[in-house]
């Protein structure tokens, strides 16, 4: 049975979708703040997290940034209430996977949390088991990182970028194409949230991040994972 953690303080909203998400076959834990919310994601490890953006005590968005910052890869979406293109970048840059904006119905947020527990269960591959890419060793089995010994962290979409450039290698992949593939849009927010990422990838995979020969860009259309 797959994990849930619900960091929403509307009783109501955490109510209805607590009973919805366990009718779908999910067991649920909740929490009311952001700072139970956080305490929580470190000491329970969950499957996925919903976690609402306005909260008392710690928002939404420190709870996303503590919790990648704790090493945690745990997928995470959001639930906001907010309309504006920045908030929904900024949230994604922090470490989300993805976001939906309220008033939203029941039935687009289970498949939004399907398809995310989909995409978890599916990058291991026996190609990409144990895979080598720059500085890291990668095992995509257990999401794990490593640079000799020393293990790296990772957030789940961080290996899940990895994984769709690796399936893709020595190909040009479009900003476009990760936005769909990895991040499941249809319709984009915007490039920069690529690019963000991919300069977070950089620092850890390229022996020099300024002059990368791993993730090179291609101006104006994406990137290429380059392999031997």
């Amino acid at each position: 049975m797959k994990r849930i953690l619900l960091i929403e303080d509307e009783p109501a909203m955490q109510m209805g979708l607590k009973d919805n998400l366990e009718l779908e076959g999910y067991q649920v834990d909740v929490a009311g703040d952001g700072e139970r919310g956080l305490a929580k994601i470190k000491a329970n490890p969950v499957d996925l997290i919903l976690l609402d953006v306005m909260l008392p005590k710690l928002s939404g968005f420190d709870v996303c940034k503590s919790a990648r910052a704790a090493g945690i890869a745990t997928p995470i979406v959001l639930l906001t209430a907010r309309g504006e293109e920045i908030d929904k970048v900024l949230g994604l840059e922090l470490g989300a996977d993805d976001y939906i904006t309220k008033p939203f119905g029941v039935r687009e947020l289970l498949a939004r949390i399907k398809a995310i527990l989909r995409r978890s269960a599916g990058i291991p591959t026996k190609e990409l088991q144990l895979t080598s890419i720059g500085r890291l060793q990668l095992d995509f089995a257990a999401f794990v990182a490593r640079e000799n010994e020393t293990e790296v962290r990772l957030s789940h979409k961080e290996f899940e970028i990895l994984a769709f450039l690796y399936q893709n290698k020595n190909q040009v992949v479009s900003r476009y194409d990760l936005l769909e593939k990895v991040w499941g849009y249809d319709e984009q927010p915007t490039t920069r949230t690529v690019d963000n990422f991919m300069v977070r990838l950089r620092q850890k995979i390229e022996t020099n991040p300024n002059q990368p020969k791993v993730i090179l860009t291609v101006h104006g259309t994406g990137y290429k994972l380059v392999t031997a």
